[in-house]
């Protein structure tokens, strides 16, 4: 029950900061249009960034036990946003900018508060069926989508990287090498986009192990 309580707590604590996120993306594009765009991760980056590290905490829960999922394809898309955003996007104001962002942190948002949604009514024992279909059906188109939001967000990176030589570092003697990072995202841009198959069959085999076989789950709705 108390582990069961922790879970239900963190789902809301996330559901209530990807909800606001969502919400102030929507108004502010409806208040100031176009021009919200490129405002967008100074309008929202600091609560996207204390949700995204509190994701982190997803990884120690199966960890321990006390949550079911799959470890390999949680740990690569909690991975993925934290590179994406700390390491390129958070690090390179120009790219901050972009509409690119914007497209991201809406995919982003749009997947999570749905998911924490249905976590938090599964923890009480709820299932709706509509949202449980839309929680295992919404990720399937929409993570590829992310995945080419991400990588394209590093492609209009490297740039920047390549100008400030942010994270390239040159090792001192005795060693004759440095460390180019463009090169390291142009290699986990590859990283990135084999993960995306890995991670999109298991979306697959969830969805056909909750909604597969009329699961006995979904009678509330």
């Amino acid at each position: 029950f108390t582990m069961n309580l922790y879970l239900f707590v963190y789902d809301l604590m996330q559901f209530c900061g990807h909800s606001w996120i969502f919400t102030n993306m929507i108004v502010r594009f409806m208040t100031f249009g176009k021009d919200s765009l490129a405002d967008t991760f100074h309008s929202i980056g600091l609560v996207m960034r204390l949700c995204q590290l509190l994701s982190v905490l997803e990884i120690l829960h199966i960890l321990i036990g006390i949550d079911k999922s799959r470890l390999l394809p949680r740990f690569l898309q909690i991975t993925e946003r934290i590179i994406v955003l700390f390491v390129v996007i958070n690090s390179q104001e120009e790219v901050q900018g972009k509409y690119i962002v914007c497209v991201l942190f809406f995919l982003w948002n749009l997947l999570d508060v749905v998911r924490y949604t249905y976590n938090m009514l599964a923890r009480t024992g709820i299932y709706y069926l509509p949202l449980t279909w839309l929680n295992f059906s919404l990720c399937i188109p929409l993570y590829p989508l992310s995945v080419l939001a991400k990588g394209f967000a590093i492609y209009v990176s490297l740039p920047y990287f390549e100008s400030f030589g942010t994270y390239s570092i040159k090792l001192p003697f005795p060693f004759t090498f440095s460390i180019h990072f463009p090169y390291v995202l142009k290699m986990y841009l590859l990283v990135l986009f084999a993960g995306m198959w890995f991670i999109i069959q298991n979306l697959f085999s969830e969805r056909k192990a909750h909604l597969g076989t009329g699961n006995s789950k979904n009678k509330r709705s």
